[in-house]
């Protein structure tokens, strides 16, 4: 494309070649709500977040003095010739809330100040300041749980095998291993016979050797260190694994099986000491409102009539309002936020920002329509045109066709993915691109039609009596046999009946959710695959040397950065900050195992293809095992992904494909899977649905929770929960075809289908 008129106002980006971007040249109209749309691995991302975001951060980040620039993550300059008339840029991504326990959804919106607040002005009896509403105030949390809502306990009986002596490893948790450094501790201490079997010890023997504290054995071994105390098991467990933030993946296995965990005693899990739990505003405490679903704690707020409060009600009552418009009204705001999905995390990072009073902004959002239901969807529009109206400029990655329809503006990438995309191939209003000759332009104007020729069942799943959340004592037959769409509005009990309730009448359900996949940062797409060691030996028989080589967590790691490709600066107080390591330039791997190749290629210039050109690759110099994985890869819709891409930078979406992938090395008889198409353009999801059908015809039978629908219009049965949210929903309101749903149904998922088949383009 030519490159754009610099006189015409608005945001200008020359030559961006960030990831795939091929010397995009672009300019954003400012104060519009502008989508970017195409295929997965267009380039989207690449250019919104990693390149127009990252150089406003960067820009940001200049006008610090040399003292704070000292002490903040360089960060990494997009590769981009020029990007002019740049504003101050607020990236809202999908980025999950962290593990912490005392975060909730109430202190994640700012909601619980004004929640403490209120209380502290007009509950009786008087608690205290705002502060003693508060579990992570020392004022306001319970004794017991610290503010928690939970009690841990150590299982003794599962920890110790009473059959065994300390020397032949007693204590059942890898950490107290024989040879360990923890177990020398026991062993050596000179308090117990180490050879003999721990359930001949005495009471007080056994006593000792799970709840000592701080005390100096008198006559300990040689081995024993001359200034240590003796500590019994417990507390070492409690102290150094479960007080640890982040213990490792084979810690957490141990302690799950050792720890029960549940409710306090003595708050009943509300988190709250007595003082706070009596105070009443009407005939509810603080943790009676901070457990209602917002719909429902917006209705109690708004009838508390006392001007003391009035402003404090009236700002409660718009941040509530606003949580409703996202979809997000199931919620309550003592969900700990480390549960919410990615797009809810989103969409409640987004709510915080409305009402502000900064303007001229520019907001950057990825896919915030995913997890929504059509009719949410809308609200969400909604709520996006006010941040525009306000001033601001909106960019947003989506592929829902009801949210292209809203846009001021369009830009679409394409036309492939990966090498195939990176390019602008549309830019304009949506009617010019409903006439484009571009996926997404072609996409947009095809005919909607229901699944002609449904299959017949060949047998049922039947639950009864479910109760599990907010489902209503409800009975559903679930067909095999077939694809089955369940469906309904977000918190409608869609997740509750599939993910909880049915793996309960059917253990041997293959369940994949958009849940963390086990593996850390260094884990990538190869090592998820089980391909590692093929990829690995297939370089090393090329050489004659090890395959620890061609591995970025042995051998072969950049000792600068150890592999990981980044360098991670800890701010303390803020965010971590990652930066590319200047070292190896982000490929992971050190000089020597760089130098060696395979047809040309060294292993990172591997780790960075798409898996659809690593099966052309690896075709005929590594096994059926590696090819046969990349080509599930592609089949679930994932081939635009390079192999190196580290698990913990997928989307939800992505992660449950990815399984997907994996569990279709060994078909089961029953998948169950949570909104797959999360993330995927309309003709990836196309394909998806594809597969889905070609499982059901190869004699499994898929139940799919999705809001698309071009999903539900393809089904063989669908299941739709509500009518409302939380507990508002939970009940069945339509079992049958999509095409009787369409004809006969009077709820929100009925209308939206009949929105979608009527639609010869997004509007609507």
């Amino acid at each position: 494309m030519s490159t754009p008129d610099l006189d015409r106002p608005g945001i200008t980006v020359v030559g961006a070649r960030e990831n795939n971007l091929r010397d995009v040249d672009v300019t954003l109209p400012r104060e519009r709500l502008i989508v970017f749309t195409g295929v997965s691995g267009s380039g989207k991302s690449s250019l919104v977040y990693d390149t127009i975001a990252a150089e406003s951060r960067r820009r940001l980040d200049e006008t610090h003095d040399s003292f704070a620039r000292s002490r903040l993550a360089r960060p990494r300059t997009p590769d981009v010739d020029r990007i002019s008339r740049l504003t101050v840029t607020l990236a809202v991504d999908q980025r999950r809330f962290g593990g912490n326990a005392r975060s909730t959804v109430g202190t994640a919106t700012d909601l619980a100040a004004p929640m403490r607040l209120l209380f502290s002005r007009i509950g009786t009896p008087a608690a205290g300041y705002s502060p003693a509403f508060s579990f992570n105030d020392p004022s306001g949390m319970c004794p017991g749980c610290e503010g928690l809502g939970t009690t841990r306990r150590i299982d003794t009986d599962e920890l110790l095998d009473p059959a065994l002596s300390l020397d032949e490893g007693a204590i059942r948790l890898r950490a107290f291993a024989p040879g360990t450094w923890r177990w020398k501790r026991y062993v050596h201490s000179g308090l117990f016979d180490r050879s003999a079997p721990v359930g001949s010890y005495t009471p007080e023997r056994r006593e000792l050797l799970l709840h000592a504290e701080n005390l100096r054995p008198p006559d300990p071994d040689p081995e024993f260190p001359a200034t240590g105390v003796f500590e019994g098991v417990v507390p070492r467990i409690t102290r150094s694994l479960l007080d640890t933030e982040r213990p490792n993946e084979r810690d957490r296995a141990d302690l799950e099986r050792v720890v029960r965990r549940g409710t306090c005693d003595l708050c009943g899990g509300a988190r709250l000491n007595r003082a706070a739990l009596e105070c009443r505003i009407g005939p509810y405490n603080i943790a009676d409102l901070c457990a209602m679903p917002i719909v429902e704690l917006a209705g109690v707020v708004a009838g508390i009539d006392d001007p003391r409060v009035a402003p404090v009600t009236a700002a409660l009552a718009e941040r509530l309002r606003g949580l409703e418009e996202v979809g997000l009204g199931y919620l309550s705001l003592d969900r700990v936020s480390s549960t919410l999905s990615g797009g809810e995390a989103q969409r409640v990072r987004l709510v915080r920002h409305l009402g502000g009073s900064l303007t001229g902004l520019t907001y950057v959002l990825d896919e915030p329509g995913a997890g929504l239901h059509p009719s949410d969807v809308r609200r969400l529009i909604s709520l996006l045109t006010r941040l525009r109206d306000e001033g601001n400029t909106v960019l947003v990655v989506e592929h829902d066709p009801t949210m292209i329809a809203a846009a001021d503006h369009v830009v679409d990438l394409g036309p492939g993915a990966g090498s195939a995309g990176g390019r602008i191939v549309y830019q304009g209003s949506v009617k010019g691109l409903r006439e484009a000759d571009t996926p997404t332009g072609r996409l947009l104007r095809a005919e909607r039609r229901l699944r002609e020729e449904p299959r017949t069942p060949d047998g049922h799943v039947e639950i009864r009596d479910a109760r599990l959340h907010n489902l209503r004592g409800i009975d559903v037959s679930l067909p095999t046999g077939v694809l089955t769409v369940v469906t309904g509005v977000a918190g409608s009990g869609k997740s509750s009946l599939v993910h909880g309730e049915l793996p309960r009448v059917r253990p041997d359900a293959v369940v994949l959710d958009q849940g963390p996949l086990r593996g850390g940062p260094r884990s990538t797409l190869i090592t998820a695959l089980g391909i590692q060691n093929a990829v690995r030996g297939a370089f090393a028989r090329a050489h004659g040397v090890a395959p620890g080589w061609f591995s970025a967590n042995s051998t072969g790691a950049c000792p600068t950065c150890r592999g990981r490709g980044v360098i991670i600066t800890d701010l303390a107080f803020l965010e971590e900050v990652e930066t590319v390591c200047e070292d190896c330039d982000g490929l992971r791997f050190n000089r020597r195992a760089l130098s060696y190749t395979l047809a040309g290629h060294s292993v990172a210039d591997v780790s960075a293809m798409s898996a659809a050109r690593a099966r052309a690759f690896f075709d005929g110099v590594a096994g059926v095992e590696v090819t046969g994985a990349l080509e599930r890869l592609e089949r679930v819709g994932l081939g635009y992904l390079p192999l190196g891409r580290s698990l913990d930078t997928l989307s939800g979406g992505e992660r449950q494909r990815l399984a997907l992938a994996r569990e279709l090395a060994a078909p089961a008889r029953l998948y169950v899977l949570d909104e797959p198409t999360s993330g995927l353009h309309g003709g990836d999801v196309a394909g998806l649905v594809a597969l889905f059908h070609r499982m059901v015809d190869e004699g499994a039978t898929v139940m799919v929770v999705e809001h698309r629908m071009d999903v539900v219009a393809a089904a063989d049965h669908v299941v739709d929960l509500g009518p409302g949210a939380g507990h508002e929903g939970g009940r069945v309101v339509f079992e049958g075809t999509p095409e009787r749903l369409a004809r006969e149904g009077g709820s929100a998922t009925a209308h939206a289908l009949r929105a979608h088949l009527s639609m010869t383009g997004p509007q609507g």
